[in-house]
């Protein structure tokens, strides 16, 4: 399309300005590890409701007063990521929007000469806005991820997760970093997050439909992930077996969690025998709820003597219902 690079950095331009405005760069990097775009929208003073929209994703309305609506019809990534490209909208003063699910059938960053210039525009600020270059070199820090493992979709899967947007975006997010090439993006993106999540998952198959499929190890010790009632966790932590440490689940699941597999992953040949072993958990969420993971490795004639620990907060309420955003009602009760 004509002028695609500029609407691209206007669009960038104006996601890093609303960053640096709103002071989200610390708390993304140090606390949450994502932008919380329905936080950011409720403290610009946007009304922002959230309805069973039917063929809509999303809608921008400018007159008489700003307003987003955003659909519950959809998982939690879809909403942030409409919720953000409304945000676009009403960042760059567009005209009003209805958006559909080309919303996120479109690719950031791979443009078409038919595509129109405000949702360019507001397609580059959601994926500029959620998924910071920055927002990436923190997740890579912390996960010890390089360029080469970015080339793997599972690593991208969970970035995405990290981040709290969509599989799709983050790798044609990437592309923009010159981190993938058009073409490696393409392919990437054509992989069905479902095939990932099979793969993540081994052997364990679930008897009906699962949500995301987080990957787990001790880097994230002390994270806190957003996520949907229907997730599983794989938990991968090194495990001092030959010296009598086993990690336990220092709380019973509950009704909340259920542990649906738990086993050791083959030792590489190469490791020295007597040396750690990998212990593999899987867990899965049984509905909406919020709380944390909470392990200790220790010998079983020795409680009180764990040799490492692993916590983990999460939320698992997953999408916004209908009304106010979890953020906006927040925000009326600290001021009532």
């Amino acid at each position: 399309m004509k002028n695609a690079a500029g609407a691209i950095r206007r669009a960038t331009l104006a996601a890093a300005r609303l960053h640096r405005n709103l002071g989200l760069q610390a708390y993304a990097e140090h606390e949450s590890g994502r932008i919380d775009v329905f936080d950011a929208i409720a403290r610009l003073g946007v009304p922002l409701i959230f309805k069973p929209l039917e063929g809509l994703l999303g809608s921008y309305l400018s007159d008489p007063t700003p307003g987003i609506l955003v659909t519950t019809k959809q998982p939690l990534n879809v909403q942030r990521f409409t919720a953000a490209h409304e945000l676009g909208h009403h960042q760059l003063r567009h005209k009003p929007s209805f958006d559909d699910e080309t919303v996120i059938s479109r690719t950031p960053f791979n443009l078409r000469r038919e595509d129109d210039a405000q949702e360019t525009e507001a397609e580059a600020f959601a994926a500029a806005f959620l998924l910071p270059r920055w927002l990436v070199g923190r997740h890579c820090e912390r996960q010890g991820w390089d360029d080469e493992a970015l080339h793997r979709p599972e690593i991208v899967y969970q970035l995405a997760l990290r981040t709290g947007t969509s599989y799709t975006a983050a790798c044609w997010t990437l592309h923009r970093y010159n981190i993938l090439t058009p073409t490696a993006a393409s392919q990437m993106a054509d992989i069905e997050p479902r095939r990932i999540k099979q793969i993540l998952l081994g052997e364990f198959r679930p008897h009906d439909d699962f949500g995301d499929v987080w990957l787990l190890t001790e880097r994230d010790a002390g994270m806190r992930i957003e996520g949907g009632p229907s997730d599983h966790f794989v938990m991968r932590l090194p495990e001092h077996s030959a010296a009598g440490y086993l990690w336990e689940l220092e709380e019973p699941p509950g009704d909340a969690f259920k542990v649906v597999s738990d086993g050791r992953e083959d030792i590489d040949s190469e490791e020295i025998v007597g040396g750690p072993t990998t212990r593999r958990i899987i867990t899965q969420s049984l509905r909406r709820h919020t709380g944390a993971v909470r392990l200790s490795e220790r010998r079983p004639w020795q409680p009180t003597k764990p040799l490492a620990a692993f916590s983990m907060d999460y939320d698992l309420t997953g999408a916004e219902l209908e009304g106010w955003s979890r953020a906006e009602r927040r925000y009326r009760l600290e001021a009532a």
